[in-house]
């Protein structure tokens, strides 16, 4: 039996309202450019991800701010390969990941002021749609 998960309030009201394909997202060809830190630094509090009993439970913050209980997702964010860069859109008044929170959390861990982002423009959803 499946169950069917009702998005939160927040995800919904944050997030696309389209399903998209990483590896189409990859393939795009998109300049990438330099973004300040700071202009992502919103995710870290928005529960993007989830724990074996929730369904978008979990914020990047809580998982920085205590490693020992979500060390699963913590050590995802310690492997993550930041040489890739980080793939966003402009969605509903700000810069939104369509890949990369996990990378973007170590370089916010590591101190990085600045993080190498593409920005995907909203005329490549139809690209991107799964």
């Amino acid at each position: 039996m499946t169950v069917k998960h009702e998005l939160p309030k927040i995800i919904k009201d944050v997030g696309f309202d389209f399903n998209w394909s990483e590896e189409k997202v990859w393939a795009l060809d998109v300049p990438v450019v330099d973004m300040d830190v700071a202009k992502l630094e919103w995710h870290l509090d928005i529960p993007f991800w989830w724990t074996n009993n929730g369904f978008y439970n979990l914020a990047p913050r809580e998982v920085i701010n205590n490693p020992e209980k979500h060390k699963e997702e913590y050590e995802r964010v310690l492997n993550a390969d930041l040489k890739h860069p980080l793939d966003i859109m402009f969605w509903r008044g700000r810069w939104l990941f369509l890949d990369g929170l996990h990378r973007f959390v170590k370089a916010y861990l590591r101190g990085d002021k600045t993080v190498k982002v593409r920005k995907i423009p909203q005329e490549a959803i139809l690209q991107i749609k799964n």
